[in-house]
């Protein structure tokens, strides 16, 4: 399993670092890209809600939300394909909010849990995500800009890391196996 697992990390690797330096050559067609799949995500999942919506046998207050909802998804995901420059606006938009939603939900969970493991830590990743959120909703052009550099970069580490890993998985595979470690091996079935 070895012999293989190292192949795959290698490729997983070089792939990341190769994506990672496209992002970074190219950011406008990077974040061009992004929101064309963002248009593409909304509309998608705009006619499936609607769809939904008339279908389904639950409660009528859920089925006009389920309505209204995807109804919203159609017509954001046709102002994307009016406008590439809507299109990235809205996309900004949407991580913004995110950003705030789960910095908001991240924070109020650990304030809230007295017990909850590394509370602090995720007392500070909730209020780093909320200020990312306002941030990208003052600024979503420039910030979507500076998002797409740190995901190139990001990719190109996480890129290089996994090349380093695999060579080691590699060597290790050609390791001899020692006595304890064969005996300590569970037995074939």
């Amino acid at each position: 399993m070895l012999q293989h697992l190292w192949k795959s990390a290698l490729l997983s690797g070089v792939l990341a670092v190769i994506l990672g330096i496209m992002v970074l050559v190219w950011p406008a067609i990077t974040i061009l890209v992004a929101a064309i799949f963002f248009g593409a995500f909304l509309l998608v999942t705009g006619i499936s809600q609607v769809v939904l919506a008339f279908s389904l046998h639950g409660s009528t207050t859920g089925r006009i939300l389920l309505f209204v909802s995807g109804a919203a998804a159609i017509v954001l995901a046709v102002l994307c394909f009016l406008s590439l420059q809507e299109s990235i606006l809205l996309l900004a938009i949407w991580i913004g909010i995110g950003f705030i939603f789960r910095g908001v939900a991240t924070a109020m969970s650990a304030i809230t849990d007295p017990t909850l493991p590394g509370r602090a830590w995720e007392i500070f990743i909730g209020v780093i995500s909320l200020i990312a959120g306002v941030i990208m909703l003052a600024s979503p052009f420039e910030s979507l800009a500076t998002l797409t550099m740190v995901v190139g970069i990001w990719l190109i580490v996480i890129g290089v890391f996994e090349v380093v890993s695999a060579f080691f998985i590699r060597a290790a595979n050609r390791r001899p196996v020692t006595a304890d470690e064969e005996a300590a091996a569970p037995a074939p079935e």
